[in-house]
């Protein structure tokens, strides 16, 4: 037996053979241990046998079996997770709550595919309520598991997924590259079992399945994870080397096949009416399923239609999660603080006696606004039946899934008689800046600016997010704390604190929590995010109304900063003449109304061009073309003219750019394409495509979609019922043609 042999005497075939006696001992004992909860050997054997076959791989690394037990524990990175860049990213998904919403999906698919009357199929399936989890499978072996992370990039976590039973370590039959996505979850009797073992040796517990699996997955020692039940159900996919199969439920199919666990409600469903039927099928065995789920997902069954439909930003176009009703609960009301948001919106958080709601400990919860305390909704209608809501109250809170938990309802039966109405503050409590609300929002805003340092503060915590230029070590906790410490007031600050706190007295390296390496590892993260695409500098910003569509929007349209900067600078002059013509229309209405006569107003925007003075040459140009943007109106077009127009923050903004090299944003490959950087829209009624699948095209093909003829368009496509933009590209002898000339243009007649 070659247990009975030193390890310095092994021959390669013993020490081959005893590897694989060692795999198959230490999985046996695995499953026993964390599956069957009932161990086959001692701690102190199982500790041997896992540092014999640490020492055999160590003498002959050659021999390391890619079902390796030392992979299943593995040792603690230094410095937490490595990062994962998924090849397709890993999408959320958008929210049904009502059978409404439901028909509203089916008729969006249909509407986008240019579909009429009729059903499509879909499949339906129970949404787990787990941790998202990528497995990258390479000629059937599993060399990658990952975390979804902000979708774009996760964590790291192969070790960990090695030592969870559902997932395969090989697959036989298998395309070569498959990317196998899923859910990983606990059980309710496992969970009942590992809270009951937390307890016995005075460990903490739990608030609920999901806490546990995702706290279970993303532990540094695998060998903490390995001994959590966790589990995993397979529904998707990432990068394909070859198709699964031509269907959503096929592709499931051939994933079963593969030894992966599905589950076993999925159904393919006809249509909304099928869909709501499945839905509340599973909803009335919800209580009996053994493990926690929040809805059910249901998704285009077609991967053909899938195809077409594509993504938005986050979401699938083909793909909806039906969420289960809200759970509720009564509670006490025993404080309403308010936060200064990054924008300098003051919110309002009910401070509550905790309670429990759907298994999770709530204390705080959302109020809104002042409106919403007061009863009322932003037109001055009653909500609540016009109930406020007040310090003491006895109140109804409610949450779905992930969804910040509410205020709902007050008992006034319940209400104590010292209780007073709550008044709105019309100070910032952050810096005593006057805090106004602007006609037609609902919400009360900060003045302060960057005077004001709840603001200055959460502006940074944006700046350094996933979405914008997620610095690798300076997170919202170290924000805090160099902003406190007077070492970063604004975006710029951040790219000199080398140059700053690198060296002499006052070093970061000797800050508490920090040494040389960390600080080093700081200072080159941030040297490799000076050089950032436009549109996360566009979004890190943190222009109100400017979010990451918009900024992708305008770093497509733009390509480049200095381009971007100067087109705006020019639209001011237009911009500020519209908005006093604009006030001026509203002053003349009110005082009409005032007075009992009829206003005497013109068409705003034909008249107030021709105003003298003139406005300087281009800057009309200029103005449309911000506004033509697709997917850019005026309502963000103003709030991207007057932040840049502000001295301060202008200054703030000049200051970061000289510290950058803005690279355009990466185009789509587009050679041979016969649109690739023109400036195309499309006007009337397509046929046969959608106008959003027609954009979709424009803008893989590498043009750029505006919605507003100019002197930049390049080509107008017009459809029956063209109107004004057809006379207007006549009138500017742009070049326009039929949707059949569009599709023969771009290859998709």
């Amino acid at each position: 037996m070659t247990d009975d042999i030193d390890i310095k005497r092994l021959t390669e075939d013993q020490a081959r053979a005893e590897l694989a006696r060692l795999a198959d001992l230490l999985a046996r004992a695995d499953a026993a241990y964390h599956t069957e909860d009932a161990p086959v050997i001692s701690d102190a054997e199982y500790d041997r046998l896992k540092r014999r076959n640490t020492a055999i791989e160590a003498r002959f690394p050659g021999l390391k079996r890619t079902d390796s037990p030392s992979d299943r524990v593995g040792a603690r990175p230094a410095e937490g997770f490595a990062k994962v860049t998924h090849a397709q990213r890993m999408m959320s998904l958008g929210n049904a709550f009502a059978p409404e919403d439901v028909s509203g999906f089916d008729t969006s698919v249909r509407k986008y595919l240019g579909m009429g009357p009729g059903t499509v199929a879909y499949t339906a399936e129970p949404k787990i309520d787990g941790l998202s989890l990528s497995l990258r499978y390479e000629h059937g072996a599993l060399v990658q598991a990952a975390t979804r992370g902000d979708g774009a990039v996760g964590e790291n976590v192969t070790a960990n997924a090695l030592t969870i039973e559902d997932i395969p370590q090989r697959l036989t039959g298998a395309p070569e590259l498959l990317e196998v996505r899923g859910e990983v979850y606990m059980s309710h009797a496992d969970f009942a079992a590992l809270n009951d073992r937390q307890a016995a040796r005075g460990g903490k517990s739990f608030a609920n399945p999901r806490n546990a699996a995702a706290g279970s997955l993303r532990q540094l020692d695998a060998g903490i994870t390995r001994s959590r039940p966790l589990r995993f159900f397979a529904y998707g996919w990432g990068e394909l080397s070859q198709p699964l199969a031509e269907t959503q439920m096929g592709a499931i199919s051939r994933l079963k096949a593969l030894g992966f666990s599905t589950n076993d409600l999925t159904r393919l469903c006809q249509g909304p009416e099928e869909l709501l039927a499945h839905y509340r099928a599973i909803e009335e065995q919800r209580a009996t399923l053994g493990y926690d789920i929040d809805g059910v997902v249901y998704k285009v069954d077609d991967l053909a239609l899938q195809a077409r439909l594509g993504f938005r930003s986050t979401t699938p176009r083909w793909a909806i999660a039906h969420k289960f009703p809200a759970e509720t609960a009564w509670t006490r009301l025993e404080a309403i603080d308010i936060q200064v948001g990054r924008t300098g919106a003051l919110s309002p958080v009910a401070r509550l006696t905790p309670v429990t709601v759907g298994g999770v400990v709530v204390s705080n919860a959302t109020l809104h606004n002042e409106d919403y305390i007061a009863g009322r909704d932003s037109s001055g209608g009653a909500i609540r039946d016009g109930k406020d809501i007040r310090v003491g109250d006895w109140v109804q809170v409610y949450r779905a899934g992930d969804v910040i938990p509410k205020v709902a309802d007050v008992d006034l039966s319940k209400r104590p008689e010292e209780a007073e109405p709550y008044i709105f503050p019309r100070k910032c409590p952050e810096c005593g800046s006057d805090a106004i609300r602007e006609e037609g929002d609902s919400v009360r805003r900060c003045t302060g600016g960057l005077i004001c340092p709840a603001q200055a503060v959460e502006k940074l915590k944006h700046f350094v997010s996933r979405a914008a230029f997620d610095i690798e070590g300076l997170g919202a906790k170290q924000v805090e704390q160099f902003h406190a410490d007077g070492w970063i007031a604004e975006p710029a600050d951040i790219f000199t604190l080398r140059e700053r706190y690198g060296s002499g007295m006052q070093q970061l390296k000797n800050r508490e929590g920090w040494g040389e390496r960390s600080a080093q590892n700081l200072f080159d993260a941030i040297d490799e995010r000076r050089t950032i695409p436009l549109n996360r500098v566009i979004f890190a910003l943190g222009i109100r109304h400017v979010g990451e569509v918009g900024a992708a929007d305008l770093a497509r349209h733009y390509t480049r900063w200095p381009a971007m900067i100067s087109s705006l600078d020019a639209a001011r002059p237009a911009m500020e003449r519209l908005l006093r013509a604009e006030a001026a229309v509203l002053a003349e209405r009110a005082a009409a109304a005032q007075e009992g006569r009829r206003a005497r107003v013109t068409d705003t925007r034909a008249a107030v061009w021709a105003e003298d003075p003139p406005l300087p040459s281009g800057a009309r140009a200029a103005w449309e073309d911000l506004v033509g943007v697709d997917g850019i109106g005026t309502t963000v077009a103003v709030a991207l003219v007057t932040a840049f127009a502000q001295p301060a923050e202008r200054a703030l903004i000049d200051r970061l750019v000289a510290q950058l090299d803005i690279q355009p944003v990466e185009a789509p490959e587009t050679s041979g394409s016969p649109v690739a950087g023109k400036t195309v829209v499309f006007t009337g009624t397509l046929e046969k495509m959608t106008r959003a699948e027609a954009k979709a095209r424009a803008e893989g093909l590498g043009a750029k979609v505006s919605g507003s003829v100019s002197k930049k368009t390049d080509l107008l496509v017009a459809g029956p019922g063209a109107g004004s933009k057809a006379a207007k590209a006549a009138e500017l002898g742009i070049e326009t043609i039929d949707e059949d000339g569009w599709l023969a243009l771009i290859g998709a007649a």
